[in-house]
């Protein structure tokens, strides 16, 4: 597949005198959410000061910034441009100063209502830093009805529609909360007198942090120095988690949606080789996201699991083709079919999706080169159609080969290949144990949320 590019990911720490360096630790472990730039910003006498920069988070951070930061309160982002250009003005968190005081904040999904709210609050005066839907909450907190309710963050949430998990970073506190729908992950940790947040508990195992739940849809915490407190912002609404968080997005050992990602993948792949039986020597993943579900297809259908595909990790984000006529050498580079495992064999590929089809069509085509007999690929969600306004880079519609091309017959033929076949949306579901809570828009068309026009036109011009 031409893979969906990760939304983002959100850490915060309060009362621990390592606060900055835990922040630094707990976005590498959330990198594969972001890998265009990154942000902590922390508590420093008396003032918020924040660090932004481009790039990965092991290259934005050096030794000069652990010299100069040092806190015992702080959040953090890694950040993947699904709302606004790919710019460093747009890393986050955000970092203001208004008259109710200083506030940061990070933000991991999207506002659907976002670009009406802008040009409400410009239209009203404001004036806009960034490109980022995320600032459209610190303007919102500005206006004098709003700062001066009794509890401004809950009273501008009330104006946002769409998909935000948001951390704030204020001189006395950290808040955190979830739209009503619940659209992106956040959960809630424990390291011995202090609370953390992270988008995907996997940033807490490696740390030690015990998982203590998630932050619910619609809540709002405010965490101080008198401990952790609990409200709800808005009335009890039907929740529509990301289905893709499990398919592609969260790492396989995190716990996302109170569900092992690990065993919800290969959940998918025993479904899908119970709906898409076929005759096969070997099953192959394509590492990583596919390796779940590789695992689940070869259990329930019998077969062997092989290491087919070699991925090369070291390939780095700033890989250049030096020319034309090699534009597709990093995709070889990343991903090589091993000969002596699938020469003269019947090779099963599972993949968890297939967007533009360019990357699936390249790799099918080195299994034949290195010797395949036949190739059958599997895929662990059902065909990607309709674009994502909740946080997920999903292309123009004129992008996906699902919505292109009129049938999976169709997709076979243009990959090149003996047979394709896609989950089930019902399959799916099953597989995550779902109860209609689950956000499936993408392959449906039919979003929980409405968007706006203005938003989907700029969205697809900006490449989102």
């Amino acid at each position: 597949m031409s893979a969906p590019r990760e939304a983002c990911g959100i850490f915060a720490v309060f009362n621990h005198p390592d606060a900055v360096e835990l922040t630094y630790y707990g976005l590498f472990a959330l990198q594969h959410r972001g890998q265009e730039s990154a942000g902590i910003a922390c508590l420093m006498d008396g003032r918020i000061k924040s660090y932004l920069g481009m790039g990965l988070v092991g290259e934005v951070f050096n030794e000069d910034f652990f010299a100069k930061f040092g806190s015992d309160c702080a959040i953090g982002h890694t950040r993947y441009s699904t709302a606004g250009s790919s710019n460093v003005r747009n890393a986050q968190p955000i970092t203001v100063d208004y008259s109710g005081g200083q506030i940061s904040v990070a933000h991991n999904g999207n506002l659907s209502n976002g670009w009406k709210l802008r040009r409400e609050l410009e239209e009203a005066g404001s004036i806009f830093q960034t490109t980022s839907d995320s600032e459209v909450v610190l303007h919102l907190l500005a206006r004098p009805e709003i700062k001066n309710s009794e509890v401004p963050i809950a009273q501008a949430l009330k104006h946002m529609e769409g998909a935000f998990s948001f951390v704030f970073l204020t001189q006395h506190a950290i808040y955190a909360t979830r739209d009503p729908q619940g659209f992106r992950p956040l959960a809630l940790g424990k390291l011995g007198d202090a609370w953390v947040l992270a988008s995907e508990t996997c940033a807490f195992d490696m740390l030690g942090i015990e998982y203590v739940r998630d932050v619910k849809p619609g809540e709002l915490l405010r965490i101080d120095t008198k401990g952790l407190h609990s409200r709800m912002w808005c009335e009890p609404q039907n929740h529509a988690h990301c289905i893709f968080e499990h398919v592609y997005f969260a790492r396989p050992d995190s716990r996302v949606f109170g569900l092992s990602v690990h065993e919800a993948r290969k959940a998918m792949g025993k479904q899908l080789a119970i709906e898409s039986h076929v005759d096969a020597d070997i099953v192959v993943p394509v590492p990583d996201s596919g390796n779940s579900a590789a695992q689940g297809y070869a259990e329930q259908a019998g077969l062997p699991l092989e290491q087919g595909f070699i991925r090369n990790h070291y390939i780095g984000r700033t890989f250049i083709a030096p020319s034309q006529g090699q534009r597709d050498i990093g995709v070889k580079i990343k991903l090589n079919a091993v000969r002596d495992v699938v020469a003269g064999k019947r090779v099963i590929v599972v993949d968890d999706s297939i967007i533009r089809g360019t990357t699936s069509k390249g790799r099918v085509k080195r299994l034949y080169d290195a010797g395949a007999k036949e190739v059958h690929l599997r895929i662990s969600c059902p065909p990607t159609r309709h674009p994502c306004f909740y946080g997920i880079d999903f292309p123009d519609p004129k992008e996906l080969i699902a919505n292109q091309l009129e049938s999976v017959d169709a997709i076979r033929d243009y990959l090149g290949i003996d047979s394709l076949a896609y989950l089930s949306a019902e399959g799916l579901m099953k597989a995550v144990k779902a109860d209609g809570n689950y956000c499936a828009a993408c392959f449906t068309g039919q979003y929980p949320v409405a968007y706006d026009a203005a938003f989907e036109k700029t969205a697809m011009e900006s490449g989102r």
